[in-house]
């Protein structure tokens, strides 16, 4: 069977499902406010590109200077996300997406790629092993396990770096609070899940919700995506259903 791989525009945009959320059948108001978020994106130079399955199948980068993450990175192109799951695991295509990309970044001048990932495999973060053994190296760390890994083009080319403000993994916020964007369709669906849930418990969470590209590089966490704190103190970047968020809540509990 041959696959063709497709690239999201501002005229197909509407008309394309979005690998990453097309198991979500309840999912629709985070579809669209994906797909709103992203036709802002591609008009600064986002691309997205997947294969043209129903899977999750698909690199999405942008611009370093345009990225919703706290880095330096000036001159870079940023990966976003980079997925492939499922029944279309070991057949070659994350080397495709990724060969792609490194081509477009480099028919575009750029000094090289970027991606945000953590020193062992983690949820919503890239495979650090897969990138280290495809050629990317650690730039910078950031509290508690967050890597900036990049691929320079050229050996002289400047290291990324974390902003400051996200280096330490602490803000200085009491109880609760809740960083995301609509970077993922999954945050506009369960945030508010999960804030009325614990609402009910007497357990007030405090959600910022990031509009913008300068919000999101001055945020206290690189994964500006989703990143839960509590008492100043980074606690996950996963994206918590009510029953996870209660097991991160008793171990917090059992450390006090």
């Amino acid at each position: 069977m041959e696959y063709e791989f497709k690239t999201l525009t501002l005229e197909n945009l509407d008309s394309e499902h979005i690998c990453c959320a097309i198991s979500d059948k309840k999912g629709e108001c985070g579809v669209s406010s994906k797909k709103a978020w992203l036709r802002e994106r591609i008009q600064e130079g986002l691309v997205f590109l997947k294969l043209d399955v129903r899977g999750k199948v698909f690199i999405e980068y942008i611009p370093a200077e345009k990225a919703w993450c706290p880095i330096d990175a000036d001159g870079y192109m940023f990966i976003d996300c980079f997925w492939v799951s499922g029944q279309y695991k070991g057949k070659g295509f994350a080397n495709m997406l990724l060969e792609r990309c490194i081509a477009d970044a480099e028919a575009k001048g750029k000094k090289g790629l970027a991606v945000l990932s953590s020193k062992k495999k983690l949820p919503f973060l890239s495979d650090p092993k897969y990138l280290k053994y495809k050629g990317f190296m650690a730039a910078d760390e950031a509290e508690p396990y967050f890597e900036l890994l990049y691929l320079p083009f050229d050996k002289n080319a400047e290291k990324p770096k974390f902003k400051d403000c996200a280096k330490s993994g602490k803000t200085d916020k009491n109880g609760w609070i809740l960083y995301y964007t609509d970077q993922c369709p999954h945050t506009t669906k369960h945030v508010p899940l999960l804030i009325e849930a614990e609402r009910q418990r007497g357990i007030y969470i405090k959600a910022v919700k990031l509009e913008t590209a300068e919000e999101a590089r001055n945020c206290p966490s690189p994964f500006t995506t989703y990143s839960l704190f509590y008492d100043g103190s980074f606690v996950t970047n996963e994206i918590l259903s009510e029953k996870s968020f209660e097991k991160y809540k008793s171990r917090i509990e059992n450390v006090k």
